[in-house]
């Protein structure tokens, strides 16, 4: 079956969580944007830490102040206006922030999508060549084709 997507409907989902890793795959997810004529949806998950195991010395983690979501949603606000700052031509970005598993979360955002977008994640230099476990079950699991960013990675036009 041959599906055809109109531009407003192209849409690349990209996984933001702040790290050098996901501003990556957000520069990436930019450019590939702006060359196929999508939307960038810039997406990042948040988690109650009692319920992840978070804990100081047995005693679950309580944050005062901004809450988990909030902290995530500024997070994502200011990757996206850093990153997006530097570009020459602007593409559509539209963030959402999701309570849930962060590879539940990007699965679920990329349904429909043209793609997802990911950065890898490394643990030195022999573990460094391992996906992360986020990026490695969405690539086991996505509905949509995936792509895994290095970190230095930067596409060209």
């Amino acid at each position: 079956m041959n599906e055809h997507h109109e531009p407003q409907d192209r849409r690349i989902v990209v996984g933001v969580d702040g790290s050098a890793h996901s501003k990556s795959a957000l520069r990436w997810a930019l450019t590939q944007a702006r060359l196929i004529g999508a939307a960038v949806e810039a997406v990042s998950a948040w988690q109650d830490p009692a319920l992840v195991g978070y804990s100081f010395g047995g005693v679950p983690i309580s944050y005062e102040g901004d809450s988990i979501a909030t902290i995530t949603d500024k997070v994502l606000a200011e990757t996206v206006a850093e990153v997006t700052d530097r570009q020459e031509q602007p593409v559509q970005v539209r963030t959402r922030v999701t309570r849930g598993h962060p590879a539940q979360v990007l699965l679920d955002a990329a349904a429909g999508a043209d793609m997802l977008v990911l950065g890898s994640r490394g643990h030195g230099t022999f573990a460094g060549i391992l996906l992360g476990s986020v990026s490695q079950h969405c690539v086991q699991h996505a509905p949509c084709p995936v792509l895994v960013v290095p970190q230095h990675a930067e596409p060209s036009e």
